[in-house]
């Protein structure tokens, strides 16, 4: 999550020291932002404002998770306000008052993350979070939120209106696992569940039902759907690893468990696993492969060398001294995922074994 960063604007002095505060509360969770103030304001690691607030926020609107606002809600509603476009697609953007009393999610609550972004910054800070979302509010779990949380696709966004409403004005509302779809139903709440063979048979339960939820990999055709229903598709989950020659096997299984602890997602959600071919001999990778339940696929050093994503870290100048490419992980995770690939854990390292995780439709 917030994997381009986050860019925090002020407009008042004392605004840039909450911003400051805010940026070491983020910086504590490795998350990468970037504080804008008006050249008189601004301070050291704060980037000067040589423009208007509008054309600033309109430059990096686009390129990054989220926008931290800490000035009053009319000035940041009026400037992004023009920019809107889609509830998926839109960055978070979350308001925080100058003296960082209060952290407002205004923007993207839940699929773009400002209603965790604000609870975050809150704790940090101290601040009193204000959260409007009325799935929130009645303490249910939004389709959206869903879907993130479970790491989905909705195939139909049109649909979150009716079963959003349906959920929080308590109607029959159930969620259907369709087909061989690996999603555990303990990280579902709120919801009625069932598990069936096809999408045919998740279409004539929730026909039954006021609304629903339908997961599955399925391409089936839904007009037969005489209820609302949101059609959500597991997203390919790969992890990529990378290892000095003499660790063990017991090194790669927990750090690779170690790393899907840190983003909260189970073994068996996981699709893929893969390294560079030159540790097709590794007894130790094997072995591990193996305890993980995963088949372990070999990426070519040339592969992972030509290949380019905006994710990836700077290359290790060691790395690519021993093997010719600058990491390993990170490009194996993203190749591994498939289209439209992104790095959900950036390469993290435990007892010389490196680990990335990616996920891609």
């Amino acid at each position: 999550m917030f994997r381009k960063g986050i860019a925090i604007f002020s407009v008042t002095r004392q605004g840039v020291e909450t911003a400051a505060k805010i940026r070491d509360v983020l910086s504590r969770d490795k998350i990468k932002c970037e504080i804008f103030a008006p050249e008189k304001y601004a301070q050291k690691g704060v980037i000067p404002l040589d423009k208007k607030l509008g054309e600033s926020v309109r430059e990096v609107f686009s390129d990054v998770d989220a926008i931290v606002a800490v000035m009053a809600t009319g000035i940041i509603v009026r400037t992004v306000a023009p920019l809107l476009e889609s509830k998926m697609s839109d960055p978070a953007v979350v308001c925080v008052d100058t003296s960082g009393r209060f952290a407002i999610s205004l923007v993207s609550g839940h699929y773009g993350g400002a209603n965790e972004l604000t609870k975050l910054i809150a704790d940090g800070l101290g601040a009193v979070p204000v959260i409007t979302t009325a799935s929130d509010v009645l303490g249910k779990q939004s389709v959206d939120e869903l879907a993130r949380a479970l790491h989905c696709t909705i195939l139909n966004p049109e649909s979150l209106v009716a079963v959003n409403s349906a959920l929080v004005n308590e109607e029959e509302l159930v969620l259907v696992l369709a087909g061989n779809v690996k999603i555990r139903m303990d990280k579902i709440r709120n919801y009625e569940d069932r598990t069936v063979e096809n999408g045919e048979q998740a279409i004539e339960i929730v026909n039954s039902f006021d609304a629903g939820v339908i997961i599955t990999n399925e391409e089936t055709l839904w007009e037969e759907l005489m209820k609302p229903a949101t059609i959500l598709k597991p997203k390919k989950i790969a992890v990529g690893i990378g290892s000095r020659k003499n660790v063990s096997e017991d090194d790669v299984f927990e750090t690779v468990n170690c790393a899907l602890k840190q983003v909260n997602i189970q073994l068996d959600r996981v699709d893929r696993l893969a390294t560079v071919d030159i540790k097709k001999d590794s007894l130790s990778m094997k072995n591990a492969a193996k305890r993980l339940g995963l088949n372990l696929e070999f990426i070519s050093i040339d592969d992972l060398r030509s290949f380019r994503h905006e994710d990836l870290s700077p290359d290790s100048e060691l790395v690519k001294q021993k093997i010719g490419v600058g990491g390993v992980c990170e490009r194996a995770a993203l190749i591994t995922a498939g289209k439209k690939a992104k790095l959900i854990l950036k390469k993290t390292k435990a007892k010389g074994v490196t680990v990335a995780i990616a996920e891609g439709e």
